[in-house]
């Protein structure tokens, strides 16, 4: 398709070692999860090599704006803020967030966070969403690729009384802990896209018609309900 990329034959993604399973993680040296999973199927058809940049996450975009990756892939919900500098692609996953808390916990429903202390990935849009749960004392965890385990260990040793994130994300977190569940869910269908340049149009084209197509021939399907089957698959 002769697209043109940072390196020739190379799709530099910008992404963190960030266990975020079932969407990604790192072991062995391998990135598993449906995001990868999409990543990789979606450069074959490209005749790309995907590369994975490990990088701190308040870095991506200034990393992808000083053309040091050609995207970020990264859980990456499309909110205006990011689209005031970076262009998307179709989504490839609609996701809701979840509050997650100790088993024992009082809290099962908003209103109960009222006094408590809410944690949550810095300057995310799981934040912004706790800024709406009224009178929740708001704890910022900076992004590190070990951000989840520390802010699971925040809460379980008592730091924070609940934590908000991506619904499947703290899904897997439950299913692990029997000391933790869910509290409830707030269905945001946040779309997550690829983000690039606003100049990387052509890559931007091949990117959308690539994703249509495998969502046309079920391979985005597949892929789904392989990582994520407690889900139904968001396209129809």
């Amino acid at each position: 398709m002769g697209l043109s990329t940072l390196k020739s034959g190379q799709l530099t993604i910008g992404a963190s070692d960030f266990d975020a399973r079932p969407m990604t993680y790192v072991e062995n040296g391998q990135r598993l999860g449906y995001e990868p999973n999409v990543a990789r199927a979606v450069c074959a058809q490209l005749g790309l090599e995907p590369v994975w940049l490990n990088l701190p996450m308040e870095k991506f975009y200034e990393t992808l704006q000083a053309e040091q990756c050609d995207v970020v892939w990264f859980n990456q919900a499309v909110t205006p803020g990011r689209q005031a500098h970076s262009r998307f692609t179709r989504p490839y996953g609609i996701f809701e967030e979840a509050v997650i808390v100790r088993t024992d916990s009082d809290i099962h429903a908003a209103t109960d966070l009222s006094g408590l202390k809410l944690g949550g990935l810095a300057d995310s849009t799981n934040l912004e969403l706790g800024q709406q749960f009224a009178g929740a004392e708001l704890v910022p965890f900076p992004g590190s690729d070990r951000v989840l385990p520390e802010m699971l260990a925040a809460l379980r040793a008592g730091e924070i009384d609940a934590l908000v994130d991506d619904e499947l994300v703290l899904i897997t977190a439950a299913e692990a802990d029997p000391t933790l569940r869910i509290a409830f869910t707030v269905e945001t269908q946040q779309p997550f896209a690829i983000a690039l340049r606003p100049d990387s149009e052509n890559l931007l084209t091949a990117l959308n018609q690539t994703l249509d197509q495998m969502e046309a021939d079920g391979t985005l399907r597949q892929m789904w309900e392989q990582w994520i089957p407690w889900r139904p698959f968001p396209f129809v």
